[in-house]
């Protein structure tokens, strides 16, 4: 559901081309649809500028299929499935022929909107390790697809810091930064002391038996002494790339 959709149906109505009851039964069609499985939410994309997103971990490749089919009918937006494989992906194809798997991420998406994307305004994605990586591109791909420009800086933890500093520039340019960080969680710390710009910092479970799957570092993150540093799920790319979207639409 868009403003544009919405608009029609007024207009068709105050036209005396639809009845009362039709545009009842049209403005009710944009709610919610029950699928027996799911309730798919099609008045988000009015309410919050993206369509539903679907989490695809834990459902078949049926149920997966007939959400995103639904989505990708009844929206005008870039849509997003996040946590997918490649067979959900390959069992979609036929209903949703736009739809492309990003294989590090492990996401499906449509890419269908054309945004201009300001330089002016950019988001940076900064990890501490390569193994951070599936978390960092969930971000800049959810970030990118909802209408941003994006900047990378990876493999630049803290235990050679150097490395960091090589990317001073792309630090003091961007307006909003994510930082994806496992094992000891440090370089949120550290980037946030070095900013005057919101950073959002994303633990991974990437670590030894003492990090507890990315508890270490989330804890870690929540207590840094950096100001202006907020804290996102353990591996949860996805939720930073959007409050990152926001905070840039601002």
């Amino acid at each position: 559901m868009t403003e544009e959709n919405l608009l029609k149906i007024l207009r068709e109505y105050k036209s005396g081309n639809v009845s009362e009851t039709e545009a009842i039964n049209q403005l009710k069609n944009f709610g919610v649809e029950d699928l027996g499985f799911a309730n798919i939410d099609h008045a988000r994309e009015l309410r919050q500028g993206f369509p539903e997103v679907v989490y695809a971990a834990g459902k078949t490749k049926e149920q997966l299929r007939a959400i995103f089919k639904s989505l990708y009918e009844r929206s005008t937006g870039n849509l997003i499935a996040t946590r997918a494989d490649f067979e959900k992906y390959q069992f979609l194809l036929d209903a949703v022929p736009e739809a492309k798997f990003d294989e590090t991420s492990k996401m499906i998406y449509v890419d269908r909107k054309i945004i201009e994307r300001r330089a002016d305004k950019k988001i940076l994605i900064v990890s501490a390790g390569t193994s951070d990586l599936p978390v960092c591109e969930e971000a800049r791909l959810t970030a990118y697809l909802w209408g941003n420009t994006v900047e990378t800086a990876y493999d630049c933890g803290v235990a050679g810091i150097h490395r960091l500093f090589a990317h001073m520039e792309e630090i003091k340019s961007a307006n909003v930064i994510i930082v994806v960080a496992g094992m000891e969680g440090a370089l949120a710390s550290v980037i946030g002391g070095l900013t005057d710009k919101p950073v959002i910092a994303v633990p991974t479970s990437v670590g030894y038996g003492a990090s507890f799957n990315g508890l270490a570092a989330l804890l870690a993150m929540l207590n840094s002494c950096a100001s202006g540093v907020s804290v996102v799920n353990i591996d949860n790319g996805f939720g930073a790339g959007v409050l990152a979207s926001k905070i840039n639409r601002l």
